[in-house]
């Protein structure tokens, strides 16, 4: 069930669209974590730089959508700048589609 609401909430997460990359936050690589036990859910995230003035719509949009998965109690959302976030962090097709060369 853990393992299921995990999965359930980082699906949810997808909802969240920065809005300078206009993309969706799980593929951006903003989410470095999710967890969760006995409903309470724990996300760690990032943004593209500790400066970025999305950081706290992000953080709110993560959290309301957390939240709203049924079967979390509550969410809790910690942003993190280490790692510090790089292009290599996106999915690749997203990559691609945003005009960043590959990363090796």
């Amino acid at each position: 069930m853990t393992s299921e609401l995990v999965d359930r909430v980082r699906d949810a997460l997808r909802v969240v669209i920065d809005p300078e990359l206009g993309e969706n936050i799980v593929d951006l690589g903003f989410v470095y974590d999710v967890t969760a036990e006995a409903g309470a859910v724990r996300i760690t995230m990032t943004a593209t730089t500790p400066g970025c003035p999305a950081t706290g719509f992000l953080r709110e949009g993560a959290q309301a959508a957390a939240s709203a998965v049924s079967g979390v109690v509550s969410a809790e959302v910690t942003m993190t700048f280490e790692p510090a976030w790089d292009p290599s962090h996106i999915e690749p097709a997203v990559r691609a589609s945003l005009g960043f060369a590959a990363v090796n």
